[in-house]
């Protein structure tokens, strides 16, 4: 779809009432340097850049319940405002597919639209003992307490998802043995591995990359069908023998009460980005692999991988 289709007013910011411009905010719902936090800054920066808000769009971290806290202060304080938008992925999708958000539902607000698919990645730290994915997946059989993951998800969120089908393709089933800190965000996930309080980070490609170039850590598997471009020599999980497929797309939600065309004009938005030459750098520089759909074809699969996620989930064990 065509961003001068989907689009209104590309070129304006969104106005008020009596036709100010008011800038957009995108609230992260983590800690700066993780996965929503890159979305929050790339969209928002890029957004500026090519012309589609005529204001800087300001960011706001509010971690918390992994990512909870930002979905219920929207949905219940901020349901209205559409100069809000709010970073989301597949995390955020298997938290409301496992009721994870106190009682909150995925058709509380309205998915605008994803633009990147942040491959899924398994990570050690540079001295780590574990050369292959094979490695870990064996210390684990012989002894599950041995190996602790940490990751940017809660508990029961798809970081924690990752190595567990891991390890359901390695013949191993007792997952409720496997160790697993949630934390709130990625950075802070590898901060907990490097420093040796876990064996394991699990998270994605965008909030490894800066931790990889400084040499404080090694992936030993990326969950994608084939190799990244860019990562060329980061074997995926399916070449070394578990058949995981595992990408956590990078889009935006906003608020369920704004208006069908504001809702349309974000969509066109995000196109925008998508399309951009900012855009195709910033995945390129970040190892995301295209992935673009918005308006009511990314709410339509939305939908359905709330459902799927929730019967993955049942079959992992992680929901009853």
């Amino acid at each position: 779809m065509k961003t001068k289709v989907k689009a209104f007013g590309l070129t304006a910011a969104f106005c008020l009432i009596g036709g100010a411009a008011s800038a957009a905010e995108c609230i992260a719902p983590a800690n700066p340097g993780g996965g929503w936090d890159f979305t929050c800054r790339q969209i928002g920066k890029i957004l500026y850049d090519i012309g589609a808000v005529d204001t800087p769009v300001q960011v706001t971290n509010m971690p918390g319940a992994g990512g909870g806290l930002a979905y219920t202060t929207v949905v219940n304080e901020r349901n209205d405002e559409e100069n809000l938008i709010i970073a989301a992925s597949s995390a955020t999708t298997t938290r409301l597919a496992q009721n994870a958000y106190a009682g909150m539902t995925a058709d509380q607000v309205r998915f605008v639209g994803a633009i990147g698919a942040d491959p899924g990645v398994i990570v050690v730290a540079a001295d780590s003992p574990f050369q292959t994915l094979g490695d870990m997946v064996e210390a684990i059989k012989a002894d599950p307490g041995s190996v602790a993951f940490a990751g940017g998800s809660a508990v029961g969120g798809f970081d924690h998802m990752k190595p567990l089908m891991i390890l359901k393709e390695g013949g191993f089933t007792d997952i409720t043995s496997i160790k697993y800190i949630g934390v709130d965000g990625g950075a802070d996930a590898i901060t907990q591995t490097v420093g040796g309080f876990t064996q394991a980070m699990t998270g994605d490609m965008s909030e490894v990359v800066s931790f990889l170039a400084n040499g404080d850590i090694r992936v030993i598997a990326v969950l994608t069908e084939d190799r990244v471009p860019g990562f060329e020599d980061i074997p995926t999980a399916k070449e070394q023998g578990y058949d995981v497929v595992a990408v956590n797309w990078r889009g935006l939600y906003v608020p369920k009460g704004i208006s069908d065309a504001h809702f349309e004009e974000w969509a066109g938005k995000l196109q925008q980005v998508a399309d951009s030459e900012e855009w195709a750098q910033a995945m390129a520089d970040n190892g995301l692999a295209p992935f673009t759909l918005v308006g009511g074809q990314f709410q339509s699969y939305v939908d359905g991988l709330v459902a799927d996620i929730n019967a993955m989930s049942k079959e992992l064990g992680v929901i009853q």
